[in-house]
């Protein structure tokens, strides 16, 4: 919450070479320094992408966490591709901001995408950010998969706290399958039905490029201009369901009255002082 954002450069440092002053941009924000809720941001130029040229400097300001997020659980984690055609994903909240990004961007790789929700608006946010099928993840999801036609999947994205899913997990990934995690998972689980299947488990943190300055670091900044390209392309649409305005203490905590609500969709944004 109050980290990535959008807007024009004010100004840059004199090792800066990829900006210029004036240009309008989208970046993810540095979680290790105070965030967007601000009227001015310094940061890292690797950390900021130009801004779609299609979208509202408040559309484009709910995309750069989520979709970087996405992107790279997708192709850099499970290393999905267009040779996937025709596997089998779930994803586990499809309604959130992460899950409706890479809903639309496995469903451009032509996956059969199967998402979860609980809430009739919630599963219609999902079909129409990509997903085929949607499932009710307050009921237990392997009956509702094998009604679909999937006794197992290929590929399994979590975007919430895996413990309550893991032993359906287990059951419902395919043999050399793959999970990706995004959230701590609030118990200890399990790893010995992962063996027998040879389940491969990865985990995604957006951030971990720029915190250990990883050789390919830059791969940060080059995802944000491919994202950019996907949403003036409409290969991705903006996720953002809300807009309050001014960024004031007043909005700030309506904002987080309706996330620790926990039947928000989509991406609140705040715009304008």
């Amino acid at each position: 919450m109050g980290w990535d954002g959008s807007g024009t450069v004010v100004g840059r440092g004199d090792c800066c070479k990829i900006f210029n002053i004036g240009d309008p941009v989208f970046f993810t924000g540095d979680l290790r320094k105070n965030g967007s809720n601000a009227q001015y941001v310094a940061l890292n130029e690797i950390m900021v992408g130009p801004k779609p040229k299609n979208l509202t400097f408040e559309e484009a300001a709910a995309m750069p966490l989520t979709a970087v997020t996405a992107y790279e659980s997708l192709f850099d984690r499970l290393k999905l591709s267009k040779n996937d055609a025709g596997k089998s994903l779930l994803i586990i909240n499809s309604s959130g901001g992460v899950g409706a990004v890479a809903s639309q961007l496995a469903n451009n790789l032509g996956l059969k995408i199967i998402g979860t929700a609980s809430r009739k608006e919630t599963e219609t946010y999902s079909l129409e950010h990509g997903c085929h099928f949607v499932l009710n993840h307050t009921k237990d999801l392997l009956p509702q998969l094998e009604e679909k036609g999937f006794k197992e999947v290929d590929f399994i994205m979590v975007n919430y706290d895996p413990y309550p899913y893991w032993d359906t997990m287990m059951k419902a990934i395919k043999p050399q399958g793959k999970i990706c995690l995004i959230v701590d998972s609030s118990g200890l689980v399990d790893l010995k039905p992962m063996k027998d299947k040879s389940v491969t488990l990865v985990s995604e943190m957006m951030l971990t490029r720029i915190k250990y300055e990883t050789e390919d670091m830059f791969r940060h900044h080059e995802i944000l201009q491919e994202v950019s390209k996907m949403l003036d392309s409409g290969i991705l649409k903006t996720t953002v369901t809300k807009i309050l305005s001014p960024i004031n203490a007043d909005n700030l905590k309506e904002a987080h009255k309706l996330l620790e609500s926990k039947r928000m969709i989509g991406k609140i944004v705040l715009s304008g002082f």
